[in-house]
């Protein structure tokens, strides 16, 4: 069970993403960059800390997120908006409701994107609450392509001589937030592929995150991170059991686009290792079920895909309740 609140403040620009290279026939921004890191990047912080054979000894390691929060109230960190609430000039307008597997009231229009709330706020979700964007910002860099062994743009004019570096800046007093399971000494680490330099900082839950995370997940909830089910040739919206039965009988989903999901299993040098690629359903999706669920960190292991570790590890689907939504 979680146990501890991990923020990373960020000492610069905190995160680049190495994109397809620029040329006349392929041009592209931001296509291929995710951001925030996903809680299977925060387990290499405690990796290089720990070691990887305490980590694969130990089976109780869990992590979570991606979230966000002010260095000034670290505990209230905000989680991504159901998306059961429909935004507009960054406030709540409408929060639909599941009536015989249908979605009312029929709203037409344009909304915001979903945005973030208070973990504090998540069993008090009204309309006409206040919702915050990303407080992040791309600065994309073009850099010439250099030699492997040189430090020189590189002459070969079929692979183009440009790439694009998509780093991410923090707004300031702002930090990413992870749950986890165990402690991380407070210091300076390394995070993501790129390397940047984070300030990393543990804090012991709050009472009442502690409490809201131990209560059942009801029939009404909405997950707070990326949700991946199914298995491991097939992504679903939602656990399967052989025959591809739904272990949830008769569900009803509120989802968006699902979105790709890959991680490194680790490795150094030409030894290292991506694991399989996965659709995820996006964090804010909501399920309306039949039966009531108990808490999340109680669903048995066997709903979640496995590859070296189980995805639960990583904190897939972790769902809180919603309060009825029929």
């Amino acid at each position: 069970m979680f146990q501890y609140l991990i923020t990373l403040e960020p000492l610069g620009f905190l995160y680049g993403s190495a994109g397809r290279f620029l040329s006349p026939d392929n041009l592209v921004g931001r296509a291929g960059v995710t951001f925030p890191p996903s809680a299977a990047t925060v387990s290499g912080l405690f990796a290089a800390h720990y070691g990887v054979e305490a980590m694969t000894a130990d089976k109780n390691w869990m992590f979570a997120g991606p979230f966000w929060s002010l260095m000034e109230n670290p505990q209230d960190f905000y989680v991504p908006t159901p998306m059961n609430c429909l935004v507009k000039a960054g406030k709540i307008e409408h929060i639909l409701h599941c009536n015989n597997k249908t979605w009312e009231p029929a709203i037409s229009g344009k909304f915001d994107q979903r945005g973030w709330l208070p973990i504090s706020w998540w069993l008090e979700i009204n309309s006409g609450q206040k919702v915050e964007p990303d407080p992040w910002e791309f600065a994309p860099h073009l850099h010439p392509r250099l030699e492997l062994d040189q430090r020189r743009v590189q002459a070969n004019e079929t692979q183009g001589s440009l790439f694009l570096e998509n780093a991410v800046m923090l707004k300031p007093g702002v930090c990413l937030a992870y749950l986890s399971s165990h402690p991380l000494p407070a210091g300076w680490y390394r995070f993501g592929g790129e390397g940047h330099l984070v300030d990393g900082q543990c804090h012991d839950l709050h009472a009442s995150t502690l409490e809201l995370l131990q209560k059942p997940a009801g029939k009404n909830f909405a997950t707070i991170t990326p949700g991946l089910w199914g298995s491991n040739r097939l992504s679903t919206r939602w656990p399967m059991q052989e025959g591809d039965q739904p272990i949830w009988p008769d569900p009803v989903v509120l989802t968006e686009r699902p979105q790709p999901y890959r991680y490194r299993l680790g490795g150094t040098g030409t030894g290292r290792r991506l694991s399989r690629g996965r659709y995820a359903v996006p964090a804010g999706t909501v399920y309306v079920l039949q039966k009531s669920l108990d808490p999340w960190h109680t669903w048995p292991e066997t709903w979640f895909p496995k590859e070296g570790y189980s995805l639960k590890r990583w904190g897939c689907g972790l769902s809180l309740p919603l309060p009825n939504l029929n």
